[in-house]
């Protein structure tokens, strides 16, 4: 059985009881978190929030993209949200690697060379803090300076918050 028939199969045993179906669009926290996807962040569970309450944008390194920013331009406008919450976590992924390292590698293997930025980083307290930085630089977001920024130990489960420059 694949995963995608497992997921299938939790599925329906997930429907059979679910009662959510009228939750309100608008997160009902007016917050959005970005964070890393890293596997092992429970982001709901870690911050105490319930179906519904958050918008919540994941991805490699929870780093600033244009896509995260589009995803907030719309979670502040058109839904409401009026904080933005950023987690990095420590034994990140993204400090294992250099951009141009893997892209070469690609380039090699593929013959195509990644256009995008990969966004690796040094320090995930440094990257809070340059992701808060290009948040409060974009002027289109209402709420760009309702932001907090914080490294969550994936050893001890705790939020350590980092404070802007």
């Amino acid at each position: 059985m694949s995963r995608a028939d497992e997921f299938v199969e939790a599925n329906h045993a997930y429907a059979r009881d679910f009662d959510q179906g009228n939750l309100p669009m608008p997160p009902g926290r007016q917050v959005a978190i970005v964070a890393c996807m890293d596997a092992r962040l429970d982001v709901y569970r870690l911050l105490g929030l319930g179906l519904g309450e958050a918008h919540v944008i994941r991805n490699a390194g929870g780093v600033v993209t244009d896509d995260v920013v589009r995803s907030l331009l719309i979670s502040q406008r058109l839904l409401g949200t009026t904080e933005i919450v950023l987690i990095h976590h420590t034994d990140c992924g993204m400090v294992t690697f250099k951009d141009d390292a893997v892209k070469a590698e690609v380039e090699k293997e593929t013959g195509h060379r990644p256009a995008f930025a990969l966004d690796a980083f040094d320090d995930p307290y440094e990257d809070v803090r340059q992701s808060i930085r290009r948040l409060k630089a974009v002027p289109y977001l209402p709420n760009g300076q309702a932001i907090s920024g914080f490294v969550y130990n994936v050893s001890t489960g705790e939020l350590e918050a980092v404070p802007a420059d």
